[in-house]
C-alpha cells in the first residue's frame, strides 16, 4: 500500500509540475527583459528630437555645398541657440507623416494606408521621396512605389533622413524599428536605401540602453543584411576607426576612395557614378558614423565632424546628433541646445508642436512595447516602468537596387484612388 501511495504522490507531483511550468509559462520565464522607467524614456526621446533639430539647424547652410571634399574648419557655421527651432525644416517634419499614420490608425496600420497618407502630403519633396510619392499618386501602391523599376532614386538617402522617428518609438525594440522601415521606408526606397533607415532606427533603439557609440553602431548593423553594401560600408568605417582612432581625415579619405570614387559602390547612383554629387545612402551613413565615433561623445564635435565630411552635411549631423542626444537625455543636455526652444512652434505640414509631438511618441511607444510582448509595470514608488523583451533583430531580406527582385504588381484599388487628394507639388 505504501508503494502505491508513493507512486500516486509522484504522479500528482509530475502533473502539478507540468501545470506550473507549461510550455507557455516556460517560454515566458525564459524571456529576458530590459527595464526603463517611462520618465527616463520620455527624457531620452525628447533629447533625440532636439538632437535632430540641433544638427540640421546648425549645419543647414552647408548641405551639398561641399561634395567630395572635407569642409574647411573656417566654413563651419556657428551655433546659435535659436537654431533649435526647426519648424520649417523638411528633414524634421517629413518623418512626422510616419507618426501621423499610426497615431490615427494604430501601430498595425497597413503599408497601403501609409502610402495613401504619404501620397496626400502637401510638402515639396526631392529624390526618392519625390518619385515614390509620384508613383503613389499615379496608383502604384507600395511596395512597388519604392522599387527600382519605378524609382531610379531608390538608393538615395531619403528614408535614412526620416527614420529617426522609428527608433524613438522603439526603445530596445530593434524588430519594431525594422518593421516600421518595411512599412514606411518601402514607400520610396529599396535595398541600401531602405537599410540606411533601418540602421539609423536600430541605433536609436539601442541608444536608450547603451552609451558606447561603437556598441550602438553594431546594434544598428544587426538590423540590416550582412551581405549588403551598406553593411559593408559601416563595417569598413568601424575597421578604419580602429586603425586611425585619432585621425578622422584619414578615415574620410578611405571612405572617399571606396564609396565615392569607385563605381562598383555607386551602381545605382541617381546622379551617375562619376558625379561629385553623392546622395547615396551608404556614404552619407558612413558620415553619420564618423561623427559618432570621432566625436568621442562630445555633442559639438559629433555634429561638426559629421558635417565636415560633406555631401548631405545637414542631414547626417541631424542623425548623428539625434542618436547621441538620446543617450544623454533632455535633462542633461547643455542649456545652449534647449534654452531657446519654442514649445508653441508648430512643425510645418503637421498638427504638432513640440509638446504634442512628445505626447504622440509616448502614445505610440506604449502600443509598441505591448505589441512586441513587453509590458508596463509600476515600481516600488508607483512609477511606471517599461519592460522591454530582449529579442534578436530579424533583418529584412537582402536586396540590392542594381539586381532587384520581382515587383509585387501592387496597385491601388478604385476605392483607394478616391482617397488620394493629389496636392500640388
Amino acid at each position: 500500500m505504501g508503494k502505491v501511495l508513493t507512486t500516486i504522490l509522484m504522479l500528482v507531483a509530475v502533473s502539478l509540475a507540468w501545470v506550473i511550468c507549461s510550455p507557455k509559462d516556460s517560454e515566458a520565464a525564459e524571456t529576458q527583459f530590459r527595464r526603463i522607467a517611462v520618465e527616463d524614456y520620455m527624457d531620452k526621446m525628447k533629447a533625440g528630437w532636439i538632437g535632430q533639430m540641433v544638427g540640421v539647424g546648425w549645419c543647414g547652410p552647408t548641405g551639398f555645398r561641399f561634395k567630395g571634399q572635407i569642409i574647411p574648419e573656417d566654413k563651419m557655421p556657428k551655433w546659435d541657440p535659436e537654431l533649435v527651432n526647426q519648424f520649417e525644416q523638411d528633414d524634421i517634419y517629413v518623418e512626422m507623416t510616419c507618426l501621423r499614420t499610426p497615431e490615427q490608425y494604430g501601430m498595425d496600420a497597413s503599408i497601403r494606408q501609409a502610402g495613401i497618407d504619404f501620397a496626400n502630403s502637401g510638402y515639396a519633396l526631392r529624390h526618392a521621396n519625390r518619385y515614390g510619392r509620384q508613383n503613389l499618386r499615379n496608383g502604384i501602391a507600395p511596395p512597388d512605389s519604392g522599387h527600382p523599376k519605378f524609382n531610379n532614386h531608390a538608393d538615395d538617402i531619403d528614408y535614412q533622413i526620416e527614420a529617426d522617428y522609428a527608433g524613438l518609438i522603439a526603445p530596445g525594440l530593434p524588430n519594431v524599428a525594422i518593421e516600421l522601415g518595411e512599412k514606411f521606408g518601402r514607400l520610396m526606397n529599396y535595398g541600401d536605401g531602405l537599410y540606411g533607415g533601418q540602421f539609423v532606427a536600430g541605433m536609436y533603439a539601442e541608444a536608450f540602453f547603451e552609451t558606447d557609440m561603437e556598441k550602438i553602431i553594431r546594434a544598428g548593423l544587426k538590423c540590416i543584411p550582412e551581405g549588403s553594401q551598406y553593411h559593408e560600408c559601416i563595417s569598413d568605417v568601424l575597421k578604419w576607426y580602429k586603425q586611425n582612432p585619432d585621425n578622422w581625415q584619414k578615415s574620410w579619405q578611405l571612405i572617399e576612395d571606396k564609396y565615392h570614387l569607385n563605381p562598383a559602390y555607386r551602381r545605382f547612383s541617381c546622379s551617375g557614378a562619376e558625379s561629385d554629387f553623392n546622395i547615396d545612402a551608404k556614404i552619407n551613413g558612413a558620415y553619420i558614423v564618423m561623427g559618432m565615433l570621432y566625436g568621442k561623445d562630445d555633442p559639438d564635435q559629433t555634429i561638426i565632424i559629421s558635417t565636415r565630411c560633406g555631401q548631405d552635411s545637414d542631414c547626417n549631423p541631424s542623425n548623428a546628433g539625434g542618436v547621441l542626444f538620446t543617450t544623454i537625455g533632455f535633462s542633461k543636455l547643455p542649456e545652449k541646445y534647449k534654452s531657446a526652444l519654442d514649445p508653441e512652434g508648430k512643425f510645418s505640414h503637421t498638427p504638432y508642436n513640440f509638446p504634442t509631438l512628445i505626447n504622440v511618441c509616448e502614445k505610440l511607444v506604449r502600443q509598441a512595447v505591448e505589441r512586441a510582448g513587453g509590458r508596463i509595470e509600476k515600481d516600488a514608488n508607483g512609477e511606471e516602468v517599461f519592460m522591454i523583451p530582449v529579442k534578436e533583430p530579424q533583418p529584412s531580406k537582402l536586396e540590392q537596387c542594381w539586381e532587384p527582385g520581382q515587383i509585387a504588381n501592387s496597385r491601388f484599388t478604385v476605392d483607394e484612388l478616391h482617397q488620394l487628394h493629389h496636392p500640388e507639388h
